[in-house]
């Protein structure tokens, strides 16, 4: 199924199906299974069934296309675009070429397996763990295993020995390829299962304990604070999931709106009627980043879009507070990699 859509802001978006993701437009952040990213842009997303997604703005704009099980695994090697690792499952869309002119002709296609194909050539051309495919089908065949097993008994040393005994060293492939031992793969995905358990359903904390592995509800809550920062309790309190708390749409807002003329912490922390301490923490704890990388992000994001408009560097720098061009352009590559012509230069080619 291929439909466009305008999502709500801070609302969860459960993902029933394997989906593909292109965010059109908008400006801000999206969060997936509790993790919040802001480099969204040029990217292609594939998230799988059970992941959930949310917007904090309301002027995102989505193509999504959701595939059959069928497709998905009818080759073992699509498994890197949906089974994720360390961070999102996507492809660099504008370096894609087919990608771009299958999503921009055949929008109602109902042959989705085109785009996963193209997709996956794709991400082993990105290489973003610099391996091999065997490698990256062991890797994938781990992250199978935990995913089936992680709930039991099922330890580092159970699949270590597996693996071995079918003349991989897993451990060392792992470790080497994505800098985490297994042993952490296991972990995270124990307490990334707890985390919905707690704030998607009514649950009480032993049960989630017992049902994501932990033998002793103590130590998953000693686990969980150390981790989070949070226990179980304050977590599923603060993720607010049927109360739908306003705190990011409204901060959000603040900074749609004043971020070119205020960089003050202070600023903000009146408008949000908050001192400054609180609202930093909150910021932290609700968006995962810092206000200050909020207000940078916001910069970056409207100097893209002046960009794109060919408006001059120059008249940019001063409509976004900057007090010299130099500034903006030192501004603009420190946290993109690019200057503003380079950037300008490189949109036009692609």
């Amino acid at each position: 199924m291929v439909e466009k859509l305008h999502p709500e802001i801070n609302k969860v978006y459960f993902i029933n199906k394997y989906t593909l993701l292109h965010i059109i437009s908008g400006s801000g952040t999206i969060q997936v299974d509790f993790k919040n990213y802001n480099d969204w842009q040029d990217k292609a997303i594939y998230l799988e069934k059970g992941q959930y997604i949310k917007f904090f703005s309301d002027d995102f704009v989505v193509q999504k296309i959701e595939f059959p099980s069928k497709v998905i695994f009818e080759n073992k090697e699509v498994r890197v675009l949906f089974k994720h690792l360390i961070s999102l499952g996507y492809i660099n869309f504008n370096e894609c070429e087919e990608c771009k002119r299958y999503l921009s002709n055949t929008v109602f296609s109902d042959n989705t397996s085109e785009i996963i194909d193209i997709s996956s050539k794709q991400w082993y051309w990105q290489n973003p763990f610099k391996a091999s495919k065997q490698e990256y089908q062991i890797i994938f065949d781990i992250k199978d295993i935990i995913d089936e097993n992680y709930y039991g008994n099922f330890t580092n040393n159970d699949l270590t020995k597996l693996m071995t005994e079918n003349g991989y060293e897993a451990q060392t492939l792992v470790k080497d390829k994505i800098g985490l031992s297994i042993k952490n793969l296991i972990s995270n995905k124990r307490l990334m299962e707890g985390k919905k358990k707690i704030v998607f359903t009514d649950k009480s904390i032993q049960e989630v304990s017992y049902e994501t592995g932990y033998k002793d509800p103590a130590y998953f809550n000693r686990v969980f604070k150390n981790t989070t920062g949070m226990t179980p309790s304050e977590f599923r309190n603060d993720f607010d999931y049927e109360n739908r708390d306003t705190f990011a749409q409204n901060l959000i807002e603040l900074l749609k709106t004043y971020h070119t003329e205020q960089r003050s912490l202070a600023f903000y922390a009146d408008r949000m009627n908050l001192s400054v301490k609180a609202l930093s923490k909150k910021t932290r704890t609700k968006m995962n980043a810092s206000l200050g990388q909020l207000i940078r992000n916001e910069l970056i994001f409207t100097s893209k879009k002046l960009l794109d408009q060919d408006a001059p560097i120059k008249e940019i720098a001063f409509t976004l507070g900057f007090e010299e061009a130099n500034h903006f352009s030192h501004f603009f590559k420190n946290y993109t990699g690019s200057t503003p012509t380079d950037y300008r230069i490189k949109k036009y080619n692609s």
